[in-house]
């Protein structure tokens, strides 16, 4: 027994001298240069917080020759150092009242994260120490448990701050960081902000760009979380919605002025009117100062809660850059009493109110720095010292300096809104550790119902009510509680308006609430917005200009979808909206309008009655019908005289009917097709000029055959001629020459005697009238009966025109039937041809040739013009040639025989219808009226020239 009792204490003792050992062995890596507010002596429990007082750490020489020591802090910011001071003022008014923590003292351990993450994760270890000295993953020491912190400031610091404290269930409420990256519960499972999250703001900002109707913005981000996801979902959104982003540019965390001279040119280069920043008032600043210095001016600025109402930004001479800014900022409120606590700050408690101190009075708390700087302020002027230094020197403060005469950033409590955010976020703390605390035994939420003990609870148990916390805050009558550790997206548009006294106000001119139906989300008062340069008319931010109704989207190869041309739409294609992709064709019976922004009735276009064009047609119509009528009555008139009789009067008057025809029948062709009017205007056409021609045709007929005998009575009257000379000289001759005469005269006279003239009669020029049309007629018939022509709407001969008119029906059938009009034309003409020597007085058969010269020049002109035509005139164009054509026919046969029987009427006698005399050759000439006595004047001669002869 003794031996193994010895046993076990050797080995008690080497374990402990191992234990010792290895204690030994541990030492401090780094000790941290914090600077700050702590009061944790005798308070039951312990507040931490966390906020950039500083600007940014101090630059260190690099030297890797010496122990490191952690950097401190420059850039002091009286905006951040208020909220500090908030948080002490709502902790010392949180321990004066009686209804919230009645029995436990809040302490608090504040630090200053300089704006910078490694200060923030040195602040962060401290506080899980415990102790000034951090030993990660212990707590040392037994004094009041901490609560929770609030901080850290910028989302970039309370990122890392929160993936820290989120491996302990440390409660962590943020004021002040927004990124939508920190609501994600899984990195983040403690993290809770009384901030809006950033997607609201995102979503409220990119509402406002599509509100105004800008399609071409600029952003601007900050390089860090904040700003690049409030920027990534800004553009999302935005982009979705057809807006273009002109230039994407990142505000350098680090100075760098070349970064910010790119960023300044990419800005005046750019056509973008509006830039929306989403950044810190730290990070923007640098970039202010240099657009203050190139004078960017004509810009409208978005700006982000960050910097909406900062000092920082909000500096002298901004206004011709700045005016007109259109920013969003959290709650504002009234925090009765905060401001005397702020102006009542005591310079000496603690050296970052000494440093707060000296950098708003430009002074110093030290005596022996502020007689060192006077020495060498006084060897700089004249290297003697003045009595001055020997007493207070100059530079010294004397602690007693009025804080409210400066009227500065530290003392305005106008527009507290962060500052608020701070505010609610100690109170939901507070009220978080009030529920702990007043925990009913055996009715707790954790095991078996049971409670924390507020002086000894673990992290987690106040992530339980601080999840579940629900209040009122104080003065505002604000209700908070948090939805998976947020609050709901409400935020104040405010307008940088410039006040009479060159000063930029903080003007309300709307507000955003997340929580409302989405149509009822974003509020502006548009009549309270002044813009840059005072217009009172937003402006125009767009990279290519809407494209009105009519028109629509041409892209540009290469450029964003917002760059396009406005090309007009074809002519039958209509936009009528603005900014439309494509052309929307008109279809059916409707054309685009002038504007082509609406489709319209086409226009229905026939030759109407009623219009002048209509009108003259019909008044020359019915006077060639009237004239026609007129000639026919004087032929009645004259029916008996020898001109009517010579020729074959029926002849004649179904020539001046179809006339009347082919006259009225042109009426027929005016006015809306119609089943009716079509087959109408086509056959009466057809029929009327067959009659016409045919009527001409059988006179021309009779007229060649006469020319014809005549000319054989010609051959035969020089023959004999010239064998009765030759006869006569034989005669002469031989002396007998009255047996020569005798014998040869007979030949003659029974030659000639009976010539063969009038071979057709008036019945066989009637039979070749009447079948000429009957063909015609029948023709008609079958195309009626097979194909007959019916009205049609032609929407092809014109876009923009409905042209009612006539389909043929078959092309076949009125090609033949016009085709037959014009042979019988053809032959009509080539008899009247061959009878135009015939020599009356009155020459019939060259009036009919000139009648139908003029009936082809019509015709032959009319095929161009009718082909070259659409529409109404193109009936027009037929009209005028069958009027013209009738009027020829008309003209050139009937007025020389109406001028015969009305004004030389002493011309209309028998004998005048007999030949004229053609003396230059010897030989007869005759006409339709003189053929009869050719073969009585041939003899009379040949006797006469035999006689001669004998008598010689």
């Amino acid at each position: 027994m003794e031996i193994r009792g010895l046993l076990l204490g050797l080995g008690g003792f080497f374990c402990i001298y191992r234990s010792l050992s290895a204690e030994s062995t541990c030492k401090l890596k780094a000790k941290f240069n914090l600077n700050g507010y702590k009061d944790v002596e005798k308070k039951r429990v312990v507040v931490g917080g966390m906020f950039p007082v500083h600007m940014r750490v101090a630059s260190s020489d690099g030297n890797t020759s010496k122990v490191p020591v952690s950097s401190g802090c420059e850039g002091f910011n009286f905006r951040t150092f208020r909220w500090t001071q908030t948080m002490l003022f709502a902790i010392n008014e949180i321990n004066e009242r009686t209804d919230l923590l009645p029995y436990t003292d809040l302490g608090y351990v504040i630090y200053d994260s300089c704006f910078t993450i490694s200060k923030a994760v040195e602040g962060t270890l401290t506080y899980l120490t415990g102790q000034d000295e951090a030993v990660p993953n212990y707590r040392c020491g037994n004094g009041a448990p901490l609560a929770a912190l609030v901080g850290a400031g910028g989302s970039d610091l309370s990122t890392a701050t929160a993936r820290i404290l989120g491996l302990y269930h440390f409660p962590q409420v943020s004021y002040f960081s927004s990124c939508s990256s920190l609501s994600n519960r899984f990195p983040f499972p403690t993290f809770l902000r009384t901030i809006p999250n950033d997607d609201h703001q995102s979503t409220a900002m990119a509402q406002m760009v599509l509100h105004f109707g800008w399609t071409w913005v600029g952003v601007i981000a900050a390089d860090d979380d904040y700003g690049k996801y409030g920027i990534k979902k800004f553009k999302e959104l935005v982009e979705e919605a057809g807006v273009c982003i002109s230039f994407s540019e990142t505000l350098p965390k680090v100075r760098s002025p070349e970064a910010i001279h790119s960023i300044v040119k990419t800005v005046v280069e750019s056509t973008a009117k509006i830039i929306v920043v989403f950044s810190s008032e730290v990070d923007l600043s640098p970039l202010i100062t240099e657009l203050l210095l190139q004078n960017v001016t004509n810009r409208t600025w978005i700006a982000s809660e960050a910097w909406t109402t900062s000092a920082l930004i909000n500096r002298a001479g901004v206004n011709s850059i700045l005016a007109g800014t259109l920013g969003f900022g959290v709650r504002r409120a009234d925090i009765p009493g905060l401001q005397r606590h702020l102006l009542g700050l005591d310079p000496y408690t603690d050296p970052l109110t000494e440093e707060f101190w000296e950098m708003l009075f430009n002074c110093t708390l030290n005596y022996g720095r502020a007689l060192q700087m006077a020495k060498q302020k006084a060897e700089e002027v004249n290297s003697t010292q003045p009595r001055a230094v020997r007493g207070v020197p100059d530079g010294l403060c004397t602690g007693s300096e009025s804080v409210a005469q400066l009227n500065n950033t530290y003392s305005d409590v106008s527009q507290l809104r962060i500052t608020y955010n701070v505010y609610k976020a100690v109170y939901a703390v507070a009220y978080a550790l009030h529920n702990l605390e007043h925990c009913e035994p055996g009715k707790g939420p954790f095991t078996q119902n049971s409670c924390a003990n507020i002086s000894n609870f673990e992290p987690w148990q106040l992530m339980y009510y601080l999840k579940n916390v629900r209040y009122k805050v104080p003065h505002t009558e604000e209700e908070i509680y948090f939805n998976d550790g947020e609050i709901e997206g409400f935020y104040d548009i405010i307008n940088w308006q410039v006040s009479s006294d060159g000063e930029i106000s903080y003007v309300n001119v709307g507000h955003y609430n997340g929580s409302a139906a989405q149509e009822d989300r974003l509020h502006l008062m548009n009549g309270s917005i002044i813009w840059n340069n005072e217009a009172l008319e937003p402006p125009r931010s767009v990279c290519s200009e809407n494209c009105q109704p009519g028109t629509r989207k041409g892209i540009r190869q290469g450029e964003p979808v917002c760059c396009f041309d406005c090309i007009p739409c074809a002519d039958g294609e209509i936009s009528n909206t603005t900014n439309a992709r494509e052309c929307i064709l008109c279809s059916g019976d409707y054309w685009s309008n002038d504007a082509h922004d609406a489709c319209v009735p086409k226009i229905i276009e026939f030759l109407a009655f009623d219009e002048p064009l209509g009108i003259t047609l019909i008044v020359i119509s019915a006077f060639g019908a009237l004239v026609t009528i007129a000639v026919g009555v004087v032929f009645v008139l004259h029916i008996g005289t020898p001109l009517v009789k010579a020729n074959d009067a029926l002849l004649s008057f179904s020539l001046l009917f179809s006339l009347v025809v082919t006259f009225l029948c042109s009426i027929v062709f005016l006015g809306e097709p119609k089943h009716w009017s079509c087959m109408t205007s086509q056959v009466a056409l057809a029929l009327g000029f067959a009659l016409c021609l045919s009527s001409i045709m059988g006179k021309a007929a009779v007229l060649m055959l006469r020319a014809q005998a005549l000319k054989a009575v010609r051959v035969r009257a020089k023959a004999a001629a010239k064998a009765a000379k030759a006869a006569a000289e034989a005669a002469a001759n031989s002396g007998s020459p009255d047996v020569i005469v005798t014998n040869i005269n007979n030949n003659d006279i029974s030659a000639t005697t009976d010539p063969e003239v009038d071979r057709l009669t008036c019945a066989h020029q009637r039979a070749i009238t009447s079948l000429a049309t009957l063909i015609q007629a029948i023709a008609c018939t079958v195309w009626l009966i097979i194909l007959p022509p019916h009205p049609i709407k032609n929407t092809s001969a014109q876009n923009i025109k409905i042209i009612l008119e006539c389909d043929e029906g078959s092309l076949v059938f009125i090609c033949c039937i016009f085709a037959y009009d014009i042979l019988l034309a053809l032959l009509t003409f080539i008899f009247a041809f061959m009878a135009r020597k015939l020599e009356d007085h009155f020459s019939e058969a060259k009036c009919v040739t000139f009648g139908l010269l003029v009936f082809f020049i019509v015709w032959i002109s009319f095929v161009p013009a009718y082909l070259s035509t659409r529409g109404k005139f193109m009936v027009a164009v037929q009209i005028f040639a069958i009027l013209a054509s009738s009027f020829g026919l008309l003209t050139c046969i009937f007025f020389p025989k109406c001028y015969i029987l009305l004004v030389k009427p002493e011309r209309n006698k028998e004998e005048m219808m007999k030949p004229r005399a053609k003396p230059r050759d010897g030989c007869l000439s005759g006409t339709s009226a003189s053929l009869a006595t050719a073969a009585t004047e041939v003899n009379t001669s040949f006797a006469s020239t035999a006689i001669d002869d004998q008598a010689r």
